[in-house]
């Protein structure tokens, strides 16, 4: 088959995480495969991809212009001359012009909804170009099944087009990575969250439950975003600089990982979290708040504490560390869980989906 996936940029994200997972293993199993991003900036993901010999294809410099109406054409051209079976979209703008331009050329389209909830679904004025959009796909594709059931509801009687494929991480590289020394020396006790600084997720809350904490423990963000000035400003408000550092973006995550002690996710929703599931993976104790995309995963598995709650985190984290033997059974649960979820596992499913679409 010869296969486009479509997304807006490939800065850190966990879309952006998956196509430098799943792309690469797809042109392995025979396929052509192809990336076309809005934002051609280049960044750690972008290299990663050309290594492994994916050709990508780029509209413009900068994420000012995403939403550009001009992208329409250049994605409808690109489309239309790739002669693609597939093209494969990810992200609210190359959904919608996708969907635009799949009514001028006869390519089958499928979509990944990422997110247990998006703001698109708060805006009522738009709710009947949303649905018409999501027509357009022969499949969408949701990465959980909390994400799928909230799909269904926005989409009413629209939803026969929907399934659910489990997001998916390479394991064995998490399960087995060498710490990084670089980290392991920041401080005696290390909590680390990787997450973009976007308004989805919630640093704040981890950075408030760092007083409550004996000053041996550092919080590790790794990441960038626009929250980043925010961020900066709130530790020196608590009087942490010492204690919170900000890693910016990282080529070696699983050693970071290796490293810490605890690994924690801090969302106000999420879809299915790939960091979560590389965090559960890394063979330290996971924490994360209890909110969908969150909870499916994490309960019975690791450990859950309530939105918000940064003294209830910090509670969460003494315990563990006062009692080694419920911190083992937590790691243990944790790999269990993640090991289900391996990245070969969603990229079967996903060509298997492909081939049964092209069928029909």
């Amino acid at each position: 088959m010869k296969i486009l996936h479509v997304i807006t940029s490939l800065y850190t994200g966990g879309a952006e995480k998956l196509m430098v997972d799943l792309l690469p293993r797809m042109k392995v199993a025979g396929h052509n495969v192809e990336l076309c991003v809005f934002c051609g900036d280049r960044t750690s993901f972008y290299d990663l991809l050309e290594e492994k010999g994916i050709k990508i294809h780029s509209f413009h410099k900068g994420m000012k212009l995403l939403y550009n109406p001009i992208n329409i054409c250049r994605l409808y051209r690109l489309m239309h001359k790739g002669k693609y079976d597939i093209v494969h979209t990810h992200n609210t703008a190359p959904q919608l012009f996708a969907a635009f331009g799949g009514v001028l050329c006869s390519v089958v389209l499928v979509t990944t909804e990422h997110t247990t909830s998006n703001r698109r679904r708060d805006w009522k004025w738009y709710a009947w170009l949303d649905k018409w959009m999501f027509r357009q796909y022969k499949k969408v594709i949701c990465i959980s099944d909390q994400a799928e059931i909230n799909h269904r509801k926005h989409m009413g009687n629209n939803s026969d087009n929907v399934c659910t494929i489990y997001n998916g991480i390479d394991y064995h590289r998490y399960a087995t990575a060498i710490p990084a020394q670089s980290v392991k020396t920041i401080g005696k006790k290390i909590i680390t969250n990787v997450a973009g600084f976007r308004y989805q997720k919630d640093q704040p809350t981890l950075i408030k439950a760092m007083k409550y904490l004996p000053e041996d423990y550092h919080l590790c963000l790794v990441g960038d975003g626009e929250r980043r000035t925010e961020f900066e400003i709130l530790v020196k408000e608590l009087g942490l600089e010492q204690r919170v550092h900000l890693l910016g973006l990282r080529n070696d995550v699983p050693e970071v990982l290796a490293a810490s002690d605890y690994v924690v996710m801090c969302s106000h929703y999420e879809g299915l979290s790939l960091s979560s599931l590389e965090g559960m993976a890394s063979g330290k104790p996971f924490l994360a708040d209890n909110v969908d995309g969150l909870r499916e995963i994490v309960e019975g598995n690791g450990v859950l504490f309530e939105h918000e709650d940064a003294e209830g985190f910090a509670a969460a984290i003494l315990k563990l560390d006062s009692d080694k033997e419920y911190s083992k059974q937590i790691v243990k649960q944790c790999q269990a869980k993640a090991a289900n979820y391996d990245i070969s596992i969603m990229a079967e499913k996903y060509l298997t989906l492909y081939k049964d679409v092209l069928a029909q």
